[in-house]
């Protein structure tokens, strides 16, 4: 098989580029490889989904800005319900956390992010299972959204099929051999002759690179622990998403459950990640120590891996060795909210060199996104 572009990965990052690039160059010049049988099954699969403006490294800002209109207003042909939903995001604070709320309170002013201060009492309405005699600060982000991730693939794999793209899911890229007019990723089934590479492989974006003889950019995988619990209150279905101001916990209404984390970072090998009961126990005691949830069982529990590179912004551009190797990694946890605003940078990027129109006015911080900065 040949393709002028071939994408490895076909996560949120992947599928998000393989449907931007397909409507600048052609979904026929685009092939996906995927090594798993389903797409989503590691990282995307397993988001607590949520939009949260005033999140993520300073330099992905502008990503989840040039992403927001394709988010909240999708293109109708490729959805069969919104994306997203209004949630809301809070934040509390005990009084040994004011410098991290003064801290979010300064990057939502600098990124013109509507949020609001809360008494005790204001947060406790919005909230009614947060401990009043707990938490002495709130910051509140109406805006704040649940996103559809399984939506959310599902439109850029329409969109991406519909323009004669190619997908190839169960087949693993081992070796990535560079060839005078492109690359041979070859794979556990065949080989795939292609002209650039796109690196959208998540946990394994350095394994990858590597095979192709490109240097690692020390990407660091980190396993995030989640689990359901039934709520105890009949009304707590539209109740914001919680979370204390160190990120140390979680708690996001979903349906007659929450979704609860220890907001836990582990590094970890790139792998299919499982729960560890100490980080269940461990997000528990938080959660009861700061809500009147009460948490004594779980229904469910899992774990994903979200890859950071070593400032924590993403990683998206030409390998200054090689401009035939494309990165699109390091999405570290906010690659649900980015998609949009990166598959449109990688789409600009690739085909004519330059972010686009999608960017225009937006302040983007391309040298805080080209893996350049990684570089010595």
């Amino acid at each position: 098989m040949r393709s002028r572009i071939g994408i490895i990965g076909g996560g949120i990052a992947g599928m998000s580029a393989a449907h931007f690039l397909a409507e600048r160059i052609g979904g026929e010049n685009i092939v996906l490889v995927e090594a798993e049988e389903q797409l989503t099954h590691h990282t995307t699969g397993r988001s607590a989904a949520i939009l949260i403006e005033n999140y993520g490294a300073l330099p992905v800002r502008g990503l989840t800005r040039a992403g927001l209109s394709f988010l909240r207003n999708p293109p109708p042909d490729l959805v069969d319900a919104p994306i997203t939903t209004p949630r809301g995001s809070l934040f509390v604070a005990t009084p040994g956390e004011d410098e991290e709320i003064e801290r979010i309170i300064a990057e939502a002013a600098e990124n013109g992010v509507e949020q609001h201060e809360l008494t005790p009492d204001e947060a406790l309405k919005l909230c009614p299972m947060l401990r009043p005699d707990v938490h002495s600060r709130a910051l509140y982000e109406p805006a704040a959204s649940d996103i559809d991730v399984a939506g959310l693939h599902q439109a850029y794999l329409r969109g991406f099929r519909r323009a004669g793209g190619t997908i190839v899911t169960s087949n693993r890229i081992e070796d990535i051999t560079r060839t005078g007019q492109g690359w041979e990723l070859g794979s556990t089934s065949e080989t795939i002759v292609v002209d650039t590479v796109i690196n959208a492989a998540g946990a394994w974006g350095d394994v990858v690179a590597q095979r192709a003889g490109i240097a690692p950019i020390g990407l660091t995988p980190m396993r995030r622990t989640a689990f359901m619990v039934n709520s105890p209150f009949q009304d707590s279905a539209d109740w914001p998403i919680v979370s204390n101001a160190e990120h140390t916990w979680y708690a996001k209404p979903d349906g007659p459950q929450f979704l609860c984390s220890p907001a836990d970072e582990t590094p970890s090998e790139p792998c299919d990640a499982k729960p560890e009961e100490l980080d269940v126990a461990i997000a528990i005691d938080r959660i009861n120590e700061a809500t009147t949830l009460g948490i004594r069982s779980v229904s469910s529990q899992w774990a994903g891996l979200r890859s950071f590179a070593p400032d924590r912004a993403l990683v998206i551009g030409h390998d200054p060795s090689n401009e035939k190797f494309f990165w699109l990694v390091g999405q570290g946890g906010i690659g649900i909210q980015t998609s949009p605003g990166a598959g449109k940078l990688v789409a600009g990027l690739v085909a004519d060199g330059e972010p686009g129109a999608a960017f225009d006015g937006l302040d983007l911080d391309l040298a805080g996104l080209l893996p350049d900065r990684l570089r010595s």
